[in-house]
C-alpha cells in the first residue's frame, strides 16, 4: 500500500483526501493551513493564551478519575487560573505520586514538574486529591476509605508527605492542599 504521489490513504477522510490528491491542491492546502495556522496563533496571542513557555501560575496536580475533571477545571476556573497552569494527572493525585504501590511512578512525576518549573517558571503546586478514590483503595487498602473519618485521614497523610517530598524536590515552590468531595467543595489541608 503507497500513497502513488498523493496524502490519500486508507486513513484519509474523504473529504481531505479530494483536497489532496493532486499536487497544485496539496499546494494550496498548505498554504490555507498555513495561514491558518498563523490566524490561529495570533489569535491565541491577544486572547491571553500563553506560549509554551512562559510564566505561570502553578501546576495542578489531580486524579485520572473522570468525574473529577470537569469538577478540577471548575474550581481553577474560580480561582482566576484558566490557562495559567500546567496538569499533571495520574492516579490518586498525591497518592500516586507518594505511595509505595505506586513507586514507579514517582520518577515521571518529579521530572515533569521539573520540566514545568524550568519551561513554565511556576510558583507552586495545587494539589486536588478527591474522595471515593480508587487508587487510594489499591494504595492503602479498602479499610483506609470505607469511612469518611478514616478516609480523610488517609488523604490527609499522603497529601502532608507529598508538601514533605516538595519541599526536599522542589524547595522554592509553595503548594496547596485539598480533598474534593462528589460535589465538588474542597477541603484545605495545611
Amino acid at each position: 500500500m503507497g500513497f502513488k504521489g498523493t496524502l490519500q490513504s486508507k486513513y484519509s477522510p474523504v473529504c481531505c483526501g479530494d483536497l489532496l490528491s493532486g499536487a497544485t491542491q496539496r499546494r494550496e492546502f498548505l498554504r490555507l493551513a498555513g495561514g491558518a495556522a498563523l490566524f490561529t496563533s495570533i489569535g491565541m496571542l491577544s486572547s491571553g493564551v500563553q506560549a509554551a513557555s512562559g510564566n505561570y501560575e502553578a501546576m495542578v496536580l489531580s486524579c485520572i478519575d473522570p468525574r473529577f475533571q470537569a469538577l478540577v477545571s471548575r474550581q481553577q476556573a474560580s480561582d482566576g487560573l484558566t490557562g495559567k497552569y500546567s496538569a499533571f494527572t495520574i492516579a490518586g493525585a498525591s497518592i500516586g505520586v507518594v505511595a509505595p504501590a505506586f513507586k514507579e511512578w514517582h520518577k515521571t512525576f518529579w521530572e515533569n514538574l521539573g520540566a514545568s518549573v524550568q519551561l513554565h517558571h511556576i510558583k507552586k503546586v495545587i494539589v486536588v486529591n478527591h474522595r471515593d478514590c480508587g487508587a487510594a483503595k489499591i494504595a492503602y487498602g479498602a479499610e483506609k476509605v470505607s469511612d469518611p473519618a478514616v478516609e480523610t485521614e488517609t488523604h490527609k497523610a499522603a497529601l502532608l508527605e507529598f508538601r514533605r517530598q516538595l519541599k526536599e524536590n522542589q524547595p522554592e515552590l509553595g503548594v496547596e492542599l485539598g480533598l474534593m468531595s462528589l460535589d465538588g467543595k474542597v477541603e484545605l489541608f495545611s
